[in-house]
Formats: structure tokens, C-alpha cells, sequence
């Protein structure tokens, strides 16, 4: 089986995409416009693709059941993670592009440098670096 999207509802897609590449260096692949409005946008990734879909979106696929994600409350039950050697690099940038710190990088006992901060629209991210094998 291989992972192919993770796809995330969000208010403004357009938004949330400038925002994964600012705070991420991540290249956007694709945005579906309807009337002017960014309803999907895909962001390439060197694993599953990563896309946004606006709730107009989340209408039509899924009939508007679904846990809205806000930075307001706390995250859903779910996270992304981002692997990389700079641990430390990444989660400042994350930080300075409008990321909320929720814990700053820390090694944890089994040698990982791992670091979370929330995004704009609420997703929690986990920053970490490669495990050992």
C-alpha cells in the first residue's frame, strides 16, 4: 500500500499553501480555482503529496461531516511530520513564518531531535529528525 495524499480541510487554501512554503520550503504543485477562490491546492512533498481543500470541498466530498481544524481549540487527533536533519533550522523558520511554538526542538531519549509547533490553520506539526536504524 503506498500513502499517496494527505489532504487537510481548511478555510483558506490559498493562505495555507503560501504558508507551508514559506515555513517549509515546500514547493506548491497545483491550486483548482473556481470563481476566483482556491478550492484545493497540492504541495509536493518527498513522500505523499500534501493538499488542502476548502470547506466548500469538504461539501461536496464528505457532506460537511468533518472535525473542523482551528488554531483557536486544541488539534484534532492527528499530525503531520516533517523529517530533517535541521531540526533546529526548520522549526525557527516555521516559528518566523507565523507557526505557534507548542514545544521548542528537544532530543528525547532515543537520540531524535524532535520540535511541534501549530499552523496558521491549526494542524500540529511534529519537526523531527531521521531516526537511527
Amino acid at each position: 500500500m503506498k500513502l499517496g495524499f494527505v489532504i487537510i480541510y481548511v478555510d483558506d487554501v490559498k493562505k495555507t499553501l503560501q504558508f507551508y512554503k514559506e515555513a517549509f520550503g515546500i514547493k506548491i504543485r497545483m491550486e483548482h480555482e473556481d470563481n476566483g477562490i482556491v478550492l484545493y491546492g497540492e504541495m509536493e512533498t518527498e513522500g505523499a503529496i500534501l493538499g488542502f481543500a476548502s470547506p466548500e470541498m469538504g461539501q461536496l466530498n464528505l457532506g460537511g461531516k468533518y472535525q473542523k481544524i482551528t488554531p483557536e481549540k486544541d488539534p484534532v487527533g492527528q499530525e503531520i511530520v516533517f523529517v530533517n536533519d535541521n531540526v533546529n533550522a526548520v522549526y525557527n523558520q516555521a516559528v518566523k513564518a507565523g507557526a505557534n511554538s507548542i514545544s521548542a526542538p528537544v532530543e528525547k531519549p532515543w537520540g531524535q531531535t524532535v520540535a511541534y509547533v501549530r499552523s496558521i490553520e491549526g494542524t500540529l506539526i511534529e519537526i523531527c529528525s531521521p531516526m537511527n536504524a
